[in-house]
């Protein structure tokens, strides 16, 4: 009799050093969808889900998991099994595995291909290790499985762009600034006009957030400065304004406020107030060194580009090359934001179908 196995939940694992894959988002990342096969040994389920690992990653999509959404899975048939007499007794199995990419959220499938392998061992674990070791991630028909569902996972894109970015919109609305941007920032960038539309809007968002936070901060500085005026109350106070971003647009407000809290200081109550605010100073200064710089690249870019007899080209694109060696810089931190809040999801995913297996 022909056995299917079906697998029903996605456990989404935290990843060691998620902070460090940040090229992660604005790529097309596969999720290895694996639980236990019932009658599958798990040492032969673990090189199994190895395998889906490895024809994710042998063709550009694996990484981190940062977006439950997409998936590669298998489903194993047993065709036939034979049991082949000694010394020593053998197990042959012909299996035929089907692999499938698809959206497990909405329960789409991408793309299917099946392949039919052969196992044979002293017992049933080595059978099916034995087959499943002969899974090859270059295979012809896998990585046609790959392209035929990145074609599609770009279209989901491309169709959905308007929806991603109204839901955003009202997550911002909602003050859920981290939500927004780390939907925002899973748009992949081989979706051209959907990706630089929502990076607009991330970098916005990005600035919204900061600013918003600079205020919650600095009014809670002032109250902290107006309950103890005294060497105590600055240095709290000057404890919650060295958290407040360089780039917030509150920071004449904020420069204010410290002049304000300097003036009430005694000479000799000043010192560590002021190497906090000194502190502070730096990372302002830091900050506005790295937009210089980022502003005369790309002063220095369309110069090139313009003695390339290439102007008319940069005059079509969404923004100039200096604009956007500045958005990288809020781009960068959005991420950091986004791969965060990747972190804080729960760890295991429950998908609305549980039969996830497309036929």
């Amino acid at each position: 009799m022909k056995k299917i196995f079906y697998t029903v939940l996605i456990v989404v694992t935290s990843s060691i050093g998620i902070a460090q894959n940040l090229k992660d988002f604005g790529r097309i990342v596969l999720n290895t969808h694996m639980q236990e096969y019932e009658g599958i040994p798990t040492s032969a389920v673990k090189m199994l889900k190895n395998k889906l690992e490895q024809i994710a990653s042998k063709n550009g999509m694996g990484g981190s998991e940062v977006n439950p959404r997409f998936i590669i899975t298998a489903a194993v048939n047993i065709t036939t099994k034979d049991i082949i007499a000694g010394p020593p007794q053998m197990i042959a199995q012909n299996l035929d595995i089907t692999f499938f990419i698809g959206d497990a959220i909405d329960n789409i499938k991408f793309s299917s291909q099946t392949i039919s392998l052969k196992g044979v061992g002293t017992n049933e674990t080595k059978a099916f290790m034995g087959a499943f070791k002969t899974i090859n991630p270059n295979k012809t028909e896998l990585k046609e499985l790959i392209e035929e569902a990145k074609g599609k996972i770009v279209a989901y894109y491309n169709s959905k762009c308007d929806f991603i970015k109204k839901e955003t919109a009202t997550m911002v609305s909602q003050g859920n600034f981290d939500g927004a941007i780390y939907k925002l920032s899973l748009i992949p960038e081989v979706c051209q006009d959907c990706y630089y539309e929502c990076l607009d809007l991330t970098n916005n968002y990005y600035q919204q957030k900061i600013d918003a936070d600079c205020k919650t901060k600095l009014n809670e500085a002032k109250v902290t400065w107006t309950t103890a005026q005294n060497p105590v109350g600055a240095e709290k106070s000057g404890d919650i304004l060295s958290t407040i971003n360089p780039m917030a647009i509150c920071q004449t407000e904020v420069s204010a406020f410290i002049k304000t809290i300097d003036d009430k200081l005694k000479a000799d109550e000043k010192a560590r107030w002021q190497f906090k605010m000194k502190q502070y100073a730096d990372k302002i200064a830091a900050q506005n060194e790295q937009v210089r710089i980022a502003e005369e690249k790309g002063q220095r870019d369309d110069i090139y580009r313009e003695n390339q007899s290439q102007r008319d080209a940069i005059s079509q694109e969404k923004q100039s090359f200096r604009n956007y060696e500045l958005d990288k810089i809020n781009s960068n931190n959005s991420r950091e934001i986004a791969v965060e809040y990747a972190r804080n999801q729960p760890k295991t995913v429950t998908y609305n179908n549980n039969n996830i297996f497309w036929r």
